[in-house]
């Protein structure tokens, strides 16, 4: 995603009818294809990487995530979708999930993958990174595999 090099939205305007930007112009079909979609990041202030964010406000703008409506909700777009979060986190996974509330990952399952209509969301967290074995790694890894080949 870092060589993708994505613009920042800076205005509504530019959320709400600008030009997708052209290294971007494959992933909405890829995103529309795909019945599963798995992120995968790094926990970062609590939360996802800007870059992943920047992503996403590119790509599930109005008229691809969401359609807005004369009254109520805007619709849900992009309905129908699964997704699978894999995040690794420099301290425990249970503190982030205990202490912190997992707020940053909350955030995204709710205001953006749900608001887009993506569910069910499943997340998979992987803390310790840099202090764990090799073979702990190589777990990790295999369970994320084993998922895969599940479709989950």
């Amino acid at each position: 995603m870092a060589a993708l090099g994505i613009p920042l939205l800076r205005t509504q305007q530019d959320f709400q009818s600008g030009a997708l930007p052209a290294s971007l112009a494959e992933a909405p079909q890829a995103i529309a294809r795909a019945d599963h979609i798995v992120l995968i990041f790094p926990l970062w202030l609590g939360t996802m990487p800007a870059l992943v964010k920047a992503f996403l406000e590119q790509i599930l703008r109005p008229g691809f995530g969401f359609a807005y409506s004369p009254r109520g909700f805007p619709k849900k777009l992009l309905a129908g979708k699964s997704a699978r979060l894999v995040v690794t986190i420099g301290i425990p996974s249970w503190l982030y999930r205990w202490y912190f509330f997992a707020h940053g990952l909350r955030g995204l399952e709710r205001n953006i993958l749900s608001f887009v209509g993506i569910r069910p969301i499943r997340a998979s967290l992987f803390g310790m990174v840099d202090a764990v074995s090799p073979a702990r790694r190589k777990r990790w890894l295999d369970h994320i595999a084993k998922l895969g080949r599940r479709g989950d």
